[in-house]
């Protein structure tokens, strides 16, 4: 008799929790109500444009929605105008750690290089317009130290003048020699002392690495002040190939 109680009281027990378990006609109408409306026409999900002005949305905190940079660091460079062939072989040296720069090389691990080209294009054909030239915070003889080594070199300690290879107005020359206007002066000096120290390499002869290394401290300062006083050339796209003759060979440019 026992037993037959308790299995009475189980079943018992099971169908009140089934009953509890069970919506009522309110609840259910809530539950009901609680479902978020979709328009009858919202048949596809949203998206953003397919195009590579979306994709290097992400790219845009550090260097600006056209490359253009960001007034507010010192850290990142503008990327707009400058010839796609750099931007390019800058992507792959990040790529495989060539360069180095924990956040690229992370970013840049497993792109393939069709989409480092689309990228490198983007920027290339970006035109946005050049920031104000800085305001000299150094001596006027560090000024012209920089001024004379990046116009006319120094042959006696083995050191081109830059404008051989970037130009007279300091544009770059197609297809991969950069422009240096519109950089900090923080950034051309830190690039400076990156291919002095071996830590930003170029495919040989990285003549870059060459020319740096014959740099003392007090000229990269000079160099990089100067170079960043310069004010925006009417013209600021890169030289066409071949308008110089460079003064020495570098892998990172073709011949």
């Amino acid at each position: 008799m026992r037993r037959m109680k308790t299995f009475l009281r189980s079943i018992s027990v099971q169908a009140r929790r089934r009953r509890l378990a069970r919506p009522t006609p309110f609840a259910a109408l809530l539950l009901w109500a609680l479902v978020p409306l979709r328009p009858a026409h919202a048949q596809a999900i949203e998206r953003a444009p397919d195009t590579m002005e979306a994709r290097l949305q992400p790219c845009a905190a550090c260097h600006g929605a056209q490359g253009q940079g960001v007034a507010n660091s010192d850290s990142f460079p503008r990327l707009a105008g400058k010839p796609a062939g750099y931007l390019y072989n800058q992507l792959v040296a990040f790529r495989i750690g060539r360069r180095h720069y924990a956040p690229m090389n992370y970013l840049l691990e497993f792109q393939l290089d069709p989409y480092l080209r689309a990228m490198a294009e983007f920027y290339a054909a970006q035109r946005p317009p050049l920031p104000a030239p800085a305001v000299p915070i150094v001596s006027n003889d560090v000024l012209r130290l920089g001024q004379s080594i990046v116009m006319h070199g120094d042959p006696s300690r083995g050191i081109p003048a830059c404008s051989g290879c970037h130009g007279p107005s300091f544009t770059g020359m197609e297809p991969a020699i950069p422009g240096l206007l519109g950089l900090k002066p923080s950034y051309i000096s830190a690039q400076l002392g990156a291919w002095r120290y071996g830590t930003r390499t170029a495919t040989a002869p990285d003549c870059m690495q060459i020319v740096a290394g014959h740099l003392t401290e007090g000229d990269v300062t000079a160099v990089a002040a100067w170079l960043s006083t310069l004010p925006s050339p009417e013209n600021a796209a890169p030289l066409p190939r071949g308008t110089l003759a460079l003064p020495l060979a570098c892998g990172s440019e073709p011949s």
